[in-house]
């Protein structure tokens, strides 16, 4: 699992269909406390906004995060920290 926070919004005029209706965030990964230069995109599903930190899966979990296997995705945001 990894940790970030949401900086932007992604938009998309095409996507997959199991995609559409997602929301697309760009998220500033975070390790060991300190906010990186890595970014990640991540389709949300728990409502994340912009300055948020979030928890993220990625891999395999990410496409069960979505109750879905097939939907073609690396990253999803899965929680809001506190």
């Amino acid at each position: 699992m990894l940790m970030g926070k949401v900086t932007g919004t992604i938009v998309s005029t095409r996507k997959c269909e199991a995609l559409i209706g997602s929301k697309f965030l760009e998220v500033q990964l975070i390790k060991n406390g300190v906010e990186s230069e890595q970014y990640i995109i991540a389709v949300d599903s728990v409502g994340a906004g912009i300055g948020e930190q979030v928890l993220l899966t990625t891999g395999s979990g990410a496409r069960l995060a979505l109750g879905d296997v097939n939907t073609p995705t690396d990253a999803v945001i899965v929680g809001i920290v506190d």
